[in-house]
């Protein structure tokens, strides 16, 4: 969507949404050094703001429950990069300190924009405990716990955000919003994979999963009392059934059928709000 002929569009169906949105034009005027403030997969958020006050939000309370709801794992994500950029030779140098320093800014970027939608809604920073009440001791000094948390973080951001997709329906500026994060969310958890795989991990860019598997990360053996395991952690991730089709049933041009690996890959399976919260509950005091 190009944010900048949403006015245009909005025009077409009411001539008077230049009255509505004014005196925001101001807003309009500074996008630009607005989005070089916080990433561009933000703006649309800047959008919805004007657009609340000219029009009203029909469902404020679901919305902003959502929203805070994305600011609780933007607050962890954001602070998990914080402490591991900070210390000291946790972090190769070269691609993996740029890498993991770029995501460190969305996430910084992403809980500052969600901040400042919500305003005085907003719910303050929580406490965090990013060993998870002990379960990964070593995160901050061992890299491969670090990475593998990072895995778990991101993976879960992805399916957090296309979860929520279905209560953000009535907010068409919000819900591009979100899904455009979602989508800023994948290629994080995408280059955290290339960095473990670079490392000598045996993983994949995306998600996937067997008949017996539907957690990829390898996090429940990092450290063996991390909750309930790894089913525990993306539970449904190797689903094969979608829509009440059984994926790997679909036969190709030649007449073969679908692998399950692969009918996992082709979907990333939502996950809800509860169960969510308590997946990362650990993490928060």
């Amino acid at each position: 969507m190009n944010l900048l002929n949403i006015i245009e569009e909005i025009e077409k169906v009411d001539p008077e949404v230049h009255e509505r949105i004014s005196p925001r034009r101001d807003a309009i005027k500074n996008i630009t050094s607005f989005g070089s403030k916080v990433a561009v997969a933000a703006l649309p958020f800047a959008f919805a703001t004007i657009f609340k006050k000219a029009y009203g939000a029909s469902t404020p309370v679901a919305v902003n429950t959502v929203l805070n709801f994305a600011l609780q794992l933007e607050y962890l994500e954001s602070y998990f990069y914080n402490q591991g950029v900070a210390a000291p030779g946790l972090i190769p140098a070269g691609n993996d300190i740029s890498t993991f320093t770029l995501i460190q800014g969305d996430e910084a970027s992403h809980v500052a924009f969600l901040q400042s939608v919500l305003g005085s809604a907003a719910i303050p920073m929580p406490g965090i405990d990013l060993t998870a009440k002990g379960t990964f001791p070593d995160v901050l000094t061992n890299y491969n716990t670090f990475m593998a948390v990072a895995n778990a973080f991101e993976d879960t951001g992805v399916r957090a955000y296309k979860g929520q997709a279905v209560n953000l329906q009535g907010n068409q500026v919000v819900l591009t919003a979100a899904l455009s994060i979602h989508a800023v969310e994948a290629r994080h958890a995408a280059a955290v994979r290339q960095i473990r795989a670079s490392h000598g991990v045996i993983i994949s860019p995306w998600i996937t999963g067997s008949a017996n598997l539907s957690n990829d990360t390898g996090v429940a053996a990092v450290n063996g009392n991390y909750g309930a395991g790894a089913s525990a952690t993306y539970p449904a991730e190797n689903n094969v059934m979608q829509g009440g089709i059984d994926i790997t049933t679909l036969a190709s041009a030649s007449g073969s059928t679908t692998a399950y690996n692969i009918a996992c890959e082709a979907f990333d399976e939502p996950l809800d709000m509860a169960t969510v919260l308590t997946l990362v509950g650990p993490f928060f005091t």
